[in-house]
């Protein structure tokens, strides 16, 4: 199981790859482990600004649908569009070309309250 030292991580499983005032999100490699095949990707809040924690849309896998939570405060402002034909992206590679979202951060003081590798490996027992 892969932990980039370079990313943040949520307690609910997202990483985020800050990029001065925007920043990539996915799901980790461990949740994609334990969502097993991912079969769709949604995310209808594209070019909406929404509040650190809130759904910005769900990741179904064979046995399950699982809501997924905005890391930062911010505008999403692009969709990996790939996913729609190719969800496995996530599976195969979360923390390449399985991301998910890229959001204009609008509170860059919640970047210090995400989780690095460390705390991360710990929240999941590895």
């Amino acid at each position: 199981m892969k932990i980039p030292a370079e990313l943040k991580y949520t307690k609910d499983h997202e990483w985020v790859k800050v990029d001065g005032d925007t920043a990539l999100v996915g799901i980790t490699d461990f949740a994609q482990g334990e969502l097993g095949d991912i079969v769709y990707v949604e995310v209808e809040t594209l070019d909406e600004t929404l509040d650190k924690d809130e759904v910005f849309g769900t990741v179904e896998a064979v046995k399950t649908v699982s809501d997924l939570f905005l890391p930062l405060s911010g505008e999403i402002i692009e969709f990996n569009t790939a996913l729609e034909d190719e969800p496995e992206k996530v599976n195969s590679d979360p923390y390449g070309d399985g991301w998910m979202i890229k959001i204009k951060i609008s509170d860059a003081s919640e970047i210090e309250e995400l989780l690095d590798e460390s705390a991360y490996k710990e929240l999941i027992g590895a």
